[in-house]
């Protein structure tokens, strides 16, 4: 029998719904799972014994039916995991520590199918969020990388900033979007124009990254998946495209590319050393030809730059994850 590919994100991302297409074409079974329904519209029960492995299923609480077999499933794609949604009525304590019990719970007897093959494991995937570790591993196995600092002491960013001597941009550490006061923000990669700037005290008040500006012939999105690099250039056409391409999407261009065999190698290796089998990652090259590496990111968006490059990474997704599912 063949196993099946249990994949966990959520209902609208389309990105995965490339990947069991194509999964779906080859016969393979898949079960696709929002854990934003557990424990409200998918149950699970699991048991385990002595020199046993987690045996159970979810089911769909509405009709009963069974929508996986723990024990039936050969790889997971862990793409893009949701929040659990609690019943109505919990109060805030109640809901503290019913959602801890979900993510012990659900969570750990998902983590716990061992004998499946992960497409990424949750914890390289979640120690891989810390870009200071990426940087760190970037450099150890000989990518290029712009100059760094991260710090909340203004004097010390001040300082670094006169010392380097050219250009530097603010980044920020947990991403673009973010949370305030109900609404989602969007901050994007800044350029930092006076670095006098950077002696303003509220820099204290949290860790901030600077790095140098690279002068940029073009940057490009490296999708490593497994020892393949799919490689699309992005072009851009704007000045805030320029300084953060996904700041205007409307002025970019996409055109596949080859990177040189020392810089994918590396790429390689850099996720083998994360525990990554994917990755989505971000590069520049600069005017004198450099390719400088910023970051990986391990559940990164493609599907835009397949539906306009025809890049194969469905299909090699596809067959990582038919690894895991012989008899």
């Amino acid at each position: 029998m063949t196993r099946t590919v249990l994949v966990l994100t959520d209902e609208e991302d389309r990105t995965a719904s490339r990947v069991t297409a194509e999964l779906a074409l080859r016969g393979v079974p898949v079960a696709r799972v929002d854990a934003t329904n557990f424990p409200t519209k998918i149950s699970m029960s699991a048991e385990i014994g002595t020199g046993g492995a987690w045996s159970g299923r979810l089911n769909d609480t509405e009709t009963g039916r069974e929508i996986v077999a723990l024990a039936h499933v050969g790889s997971v794609y862990y793409r893009r995991p949701t929040q659990f949604t609690l019943p109505e009525g919990m109060s805030r304590p109640e809901q503290l520590f019913a959602y801890g019990e979900a993510r012990r719970g659900f969570g750990g007897v998902m983590q716990a199918l061992s004998s499946a093959r992960w497409v990424n494991d949750p914890v390289a995937a979640a120690r891989t969020e810390y870009k200071p570790n990426q940087l760190a591993a970037a450099a150890d196995v000989g990518l290029t990388t712009p100059r760094t600092l991260i710090t909340n002491e203004p004097e010390r960013a001040h300082h670094w900033a006169k010392e380097l001597g050219r250009p530097i941009v603010y980044k920020p550490l947990a991403g673009i979007w973010h949370a305030d006061e109900g609404q989602i923000r969007i901050i994007y990669t800044s350029p930092v124009t006076n670095p006098d700037d950077l002696l303003d005290p509220a820099l204290g008040h949290t860790a901030h990254l600077f790095q140098e500006q690279i002068d940029k012939d073009h940057e490009a999105r490296a999708v490593v998946v497994g020892d393949r690099v799919f490689t699309v250039a992005i072009d851009a056409a704007s000045d805030a495209a320029r300084t953060d391409w996904r700041s205007d999407y409307d002025a970019l261009s996409y055109r596949v590319i080859e990177l040189p065999e020392e810089v994918s190698s590396r790429l390689v290796e850099l996720h083998r050393r994360l525990g990554l089998v994917f990755g989505a990652v971000d590069l520049i090259r600069d005017t004198s030809g450099r390719w400088l590496f910023l970051e990986t990111n391990q559940s990164g968006e493609w599907g835009w730059l397949a539906a306009g490059t025809g890049i194969g990474v469905a299909d090699a997704l596809a067959d990582l994850l038919s690894e895991g599912n012989s008899p």
